[in-house]
């Protein structure tokens, strides 16, 4: 069978709280990128309300799939596939994007494929990377999870590390509320960490016993509120600034500790950060400081590529669709999809 020069995919992203849909030919070249973002409505309630953002995903899906085929100048008989995030997230919100992807596909008699939320965020690194190709090594940084993985091939992965209780960006969220910053709370933390001083509370780096890659952050997070209590009871004022300043260091210093020793370990000549809390601007500049150290290409998303989107499981899926990956009607919402798993 001959290869179309041209494969053209729409792809659907719903895992949590941005409805999303991409155009994306031929897995790096984006055509459209559609976001519709929650955020002004779950800030309302300190964080992400699962069936309020499933009922978003509803209102929201048709008008965002047809503004991404608008913006691409396509119709729906110029795309040769549907693609579409099915896990890990939240099952309410993925079943809406699964629903969608699979409606259009029975409609148009398209092939149909079930995307990894992780490899998307890998995927991501791609669009604006031509030259970046595996094999190499990927740090996933975001609300839900921290992995260190080695991307052996696309499409084949092989986690090296990953959190034993919260990610990254679930602890930025919750330290961010403790110290009355509020949701979205990644952002706010890198915003207020550049008026703090990273050095004026030493905060504990967390660690596994055993494993030399695998995370923890839940202790970290439980220091900083032991801080915030002590100053409390003793009556002394709280500079958030240098809280969220020190806070962050405590966690670009693990994530980067993690990320040199697998370089050194694994060899690694090309090393890339990936999902939401990689467009934190400190883990950015300091995971660039490491691989120039370390004389190693580093490679990181745009923000709006590191947070949720469609684009990313546009790309993803186009290295699955090449491969002859294909997903049936059976498909369902799995919310803790494990990387590798189909």
């Amino acid at each position: 069978m001959t290869q179309k020069e041209e494969i053209r995919i729409l792809a659907i992203e719903s895992s949590c709280d941005e409805t999303a849909a991409a155009v994306v030919v031929n897995g790096r070249d984006v055509r459209s990128n559609v976001i519709s973002s929650q955020i002004d409505i779950h800030t309302l309630y300190g964080g992400v309300v699962p069936e309020i953002a499933s009922r978003k995903h509803i209102e929201r899906i048709n008008q965002v799939v047809q503004q991404a085929l608008d913006d691409a100048k396509m119709t729906l008989d110029e795309i040769d596939a549907v693609a579409v995030t099915y896990g890990p997230g939240l099952v309410g919100a993925l079943l809406v994007g699964v629903a969608e992807a699979k409606a259009i596909a029975w409609a148009k008699n398209l092939p149909f494929l079930g995307i990894h939320h992780i490899e998307g965020h890998i995927s991501a690194n791609y669009i604006e990377h031509p030259e970046l190709e595996p094999p190499f090594g990927c740090l996933v940084v975001s609300g839900g999870h921290t992995h260190l993985v080695r991307v052996r091939d696309y499409g084949e992965y092989e986690i090296l590390g990953k959190t034993a209780d919260d990610a990254a960006g679930e602890a930025f969220d919750k330290v961010a509320r403790a110290i009355g910053l509020g949701y979205p709370g990644g952002p706010k933390i890198d915003q207020a960490a550049k008026k703090g001083d990273p050095l004026a509370v030493a905060f504990p780096h967390g660690k596994v016993r055993g494993s030399e890659y695998d995370f923890s952050f839940s202790g970290l997070k439980s220091a900083v509120l032991n801080y915030l209590n002590e100053k409390k009871m003793k009556g002394e004022a709280v500079c958030t600034e240098d809280v969220a300043a020190s806070f962050q260091k405590s966690v670009v210093d693990v994530l980067v500790e993690h990320s040199e020793n697998a370089v050194r370990e694994y060899g690694f000549r090309k090393f890339a950060i990936a999902g939401g809390v990689a467009s934190n601007s400190a883990l950015r500049a300091a995971m660039e400081a490491m691989c120039r150290k370390r004389g190693v290409q580093f490679y990181r998303p745009s923000p709006v590529l590191c947070t949720d989107n469609a684009a990313m499981i546009g790309a993803a899926a186009y290295y699955e669709f090449r491969k002859g990956v294909r997903s049936d009607w059976s498909l369902n919402a799995v919310p803790n999809l494990k990387l590798g798993e189909r």
